[in-house]
């Protein structure tokens, strides 16, 4: 039988899962938009802009390891007798998802908005440009990665 806890870990793993997978879709949507529209004109920067294309769908993977390393704490929410203390460990649960859900959700559609800027910079200049249009949307992935292990410092811990 599933506790009121274990519901509310499901919840909380879903919902990083859910949150990061929309701010990866959201942002793929808009730099691989752009690349097209780049890439329409100039079928051989590709190759540069294939990086900035893809640089927000890693908040979605990282979304996806925090819901696999969470879920792993399911099978013992079950074996917890105590209705209280099941409910406890449901919200520690959800609460440790949440620094990815929400830092993989608004940074990725951050990302998406620099990286797009970056592929219009590749668009008109590309020759002196080298790793240049990568680096604020690379800034903004530091805070997806602060999410993710703050999510798995608290995940370990439980």
């Amino acid at each position: 039988m599933f506790t009121t806890g274990y519901v509310i870990a499901v919840v909380g793993i879903a919902l990083c899962v859910i949150l990061c997978g929309i701010g990866s879709g959201l942002g793929l949507y808009k730099t691989a938009s752009a690349a097209a529209g780049v890439l329409g004109e100039n079928p051989q920067k590709f190759g540069k802009l294939v990086v900035l294309m893809l640089l927000p769908a890693t908040q979605g993977i990282y979304g996806f390891l925090v819901a696999i390393l969470a879920s792993n704490k399911l099978p013992a929410l079950l074996e917890v007798t105590a209705e209280m203390g099941a409910t406890a460990q449901g919200w520690a649960i959800f609460a440790a998802c949440l620094p990815m859900a929400i830092s993989g959700f608004v940074s990725a559609f951050f990302q998406a908005k620099a990286a797009v800027n970056g592929i219009y910079a590749v668009a008109k200049q590309e020759q002196s440009l080298g790793f240049k249009p990568a680096m604020g949307p690379a800034m903004i992935e530091f805070y997806a990665l602060l999410g993710l292990v703050i999510s798995l410092l608290i995940i370990l811990a439980l």
